[in-house]
């Protein structure tokens, strides 16, 4: 089945086609990261007009480099949850005119669905049961997949996403927008015990998180450190920032896999490219002797292979769209 996808759940615009959910025909990716920057994070007005001058382009890219003819594609699918409004309505609308256009079928992705099958297409022989977690700029969960469509949240962060305090982090040393990568480049070779921070815990909820508060120390230690006329080692804080996300992430995330009896677990998301994070769990996957899955770089961000990954599962399990759908800014996975 040739599936032609759409995501447009924040700053970066993409379409792909994919056949049997599993292989990429092609990946088209337009990023505004080099606008956004100007402001030092996502501009939802400037997302959603990119998204809208582009999408047209980015798609008939998609089909010419698939060598896919518009008659030989089969469903359209496209992100609709969560994301800013703005932008995830922009793809819907143009997935729902395609599929209207074309005479097919209109699927609708959740977008943390996607970011699981980013490990599919990474890993042919990965399949459900297993344990997966997602760490992205906007949302951080714990989730046991039981089936393809069939997952079930185990923990969740109660107020930051693991990525927006990467980012504000980031930010605040001065690094700018997007901040993630450019903190995991200046972590390296830092030395993580010159700061304390906190690792914080929900009493009675094991595998819930929380980074507000580790965003605000790392906020407090720089402004402190102005406020006297100290130096600052931005390397070493780097590098404690990810040693705390990574030791608020990985326990909870073994221990889950642990209760739940899963053998495998999969990371996805763009944090699960933060090379301190992906070493840790490698160490502990190996030290428990789980099968531990990670997607390469290009699968860790937002793309729309992922989201025709998924949409092939999504469509098995019977789901369909109208022209009456519209896109969520906030919706359980």
């Amino acid at each position: 089945m040739i599936i032609l996808s759409i995501e447009t759940s924040c700053d970066e615009t993409a379409a792909a086609v994919t056949r049997g959910g599993r292989e990429i025909l092609s990946s088209e990716l337009f990023s505004q990261a080099d606008m956004h920057a100007l402001y030092g994070g996502v501009v939802p007005e400037i997302a959603s007009r990119n998204h809208a001058a582009i999408i047209g382009r980015l798609a008939e890219m998609a089909l010419k480099n698939a060598g896919v003819a518009k008659n030989e594609i089969e469903a359209v699918a496209v992100t609709y949850a969560p994301g800013l409004i703005g932008a995830l309505l922009v793809g819907v609308n143009f997935a729902k005119g395609l599929a209207m256009a074309l005479g097919v079928p209109l699927i609708p992705v959740h977008h943390i669905r996607g970011h699981i099958a980013a490990n599919y297409i990474a890993y042919p022989e990965l399949e459900p049961p297993f344990l997966c977690t997602i760490v992205s700029g906007g949302n951080s969960l714990i989730v046991d997949v039981r089936g393809y469509t069939d997952i079930h949240i185990i923990g969740r962060s109660r107020d930051d996403a693991a990525g927006e305090c990467f980012d504000k982090a980031a930010r605040v040393l001065g690094l700018g927008y997007p901040g993630g990568p450019a903190l995991d480049k200046m972590s390296q070779g830092g030395d993580e015990s010159l700061f304390m921070l906190p690792r914080p815990a929900i009493e009675g909820h094991p595998y819930d998180m929380s980074f507000s508060g580790l965003k605000t120390a790392v906020v407090n230690v720089v402004h402190n450190t102005q406020q006297k006329g100290e130096s600052l080692d931005k390397p070493s804080l780097a590098a404690a920032i990810a040693a705390a996300v990574s030791d608020i992430l990985v326990p909870r995330v073994m221990a889950a896999a642990a209760e739940f009896g899963r053998e495998k677990i999969a990371i996805a998301g763009g944090v699960a490219a933060n090379s301190r994070i992906r070493a840790d769990f490698l160490k502990a996957a190996e030290r428990e002797g789980r099968t531990l899955f990670i997607p390469p770089l290009r699968l860790c961000g937002d793309n729309a292979a992922m989201i025709g990954c998924q949409g092939y599962y999504e469509y098995l399990d019977g789901a369909r769209a109208g022209m009456d759908l519209n896109a969520y800014a906030t919706m359980d996975v």
